[in-house]
């Protein structure tokens, strides 16, 4: 499928997704049962991925549903529980992850770039320029390019062991916090990834290119079924848009974790949850700068007041012994929260 194609294909009326998106997961079962002699199992986090779930069910595809819940919202992990959800360990705790590898903010993307200026002894120094500049230097034939360069607003408060690289710009000093984009690695998708290996199978996600980001970027390139040499993968509903989630998730009676309140329409008929829109690991600060408050841990000190004191004020100890957490990060970054 080419990009156009999938294009048109999220233009598609409701009904018409739904078929398509039933035809893509038969066709991945029988392929993953016929062809590659193994298993497939669902991958389950939140709304979309519990819809997912029970959708497989209803055309009659019953394969085991895992998760590392536990890296949920509660009411998400209740549910989970009353699905008969299998949950998976992580490898690392989230306050390890915060302490050994850094706060994952920005995007994944970004967070990426940030951890390499935060090491002032980096050893990719043309890479180093290149997030810095956007100049490829020699290996990249002396071209510029702002998909790699990191954008300025973040080089300034985030590129302080770096300044030589932009005499042109007023840049603080480096944080004292870590920033890393290997949560997810350790969390989530080695867990699953050595689940699958040792279960000979083989995932359906609940992922939608309509969320925009790397998610829209790799769906749109490798369709709603994938079969890569690393990878092998089914997204049924990678060309919905949000109101064929929510839609589907109505028609099937799916049972809406708490956090999201509740699926209802608003005065021009869209559907929208009450509560929270998207959720994730609680201590994920990804994308939390351009949400409007109340924001991702506004809504966690309303619901779990002392896991909210904790990320905002002890998960983190300096070297003088001091506590610190997530509100350190945000009051950096400019991101209101208290």
């Amino acid at each position: 499928m080419n990009i156009g194609e999938f294009k048109q294909k999220q233009g598609l009326p409701y009904e018409d997704k739904i078929i398509l998106a039933e035809r893509r997961a038969r066709e991945f079962y029988d392929t993953i049962s016929n062809i590659y002699n193994a298993n497939c199992h669902v991958s389950v986090g939140g709304l979309d991925s519990i819809t997912l779930m029970l959708f497989l069910k209803k055309i009659g595809i019953n394969v085991p549903a895992v998760s590392v819940s536990c890296l949920e919202d509660k009411s998400i992990i209740k549910i989970h529980k009353e699905l008969g959800v299998k949950a998976i360990k992580p490898y690392k705790t989230k306050t390890e992850v915060i302490r050994e590898l850094g706060f994952p903010v920005i995007s994944k993307e970004k967070a990426n770039k940030i951890s390499y200026l935060l090491n002032p002894k980096a050893e990719k120094t043309t890479f180093i320029h290149a997030i810095m500049t956007g100049d490829m230097g020699e290996q990249g034939g002396y071209k510029h390019s702002d998909r790699i360069k990191l954008p300025d607003k973040w080089i300034k408060i985030f590129g302080g062991n770096y300044k030589n690289h932009r005499p042109d710009l007023d840049i603080r000093e480096a944080p004292k916090f870590k920033v890393s984009s290997r949560c997810c690695y350790y969390m989530k998708e080695k867990p699953a990834d050595d689940w699958a290996k040792e279960h000979n199978s083989y995932p359906y996600l609940g992922l939608m290119a309509s969320e925009g980001g790397q998610r829209e970027k790799g769906l749109m390139k490798n369709g709603c079924n994938y079969y890569g040499k690393t990878t092998v993968r089914s997204c049924p509903f990678a060309i919905f848009t949000r109101q064929d989630l929510l839609q589907l998730a109505l028609d099937l009676n799916v049972p809406i974790p708490e956090i999201y309140g509740t699926i209802e329409r608003d005065e021009n008929g869209q559907l929208y949850t009450t509560k929270a829109q998207r959720t994730g690991c609680s201590m994920c600060g990804f994308g939390i700068h351009i949400e409007k408050r109340p924001h991702r841990f506004d809504r966690l000190r309303e619901s779990n007041p002392k896991e909210w004191e904790y990320w905002m004020t002890k998960c983190c100890e300096d070297e003088n012994g001091e506590k610190y957490g997530w509100g350190m990060v945000l009051d950096y970054i400019g991101v209101e929260w208290r």
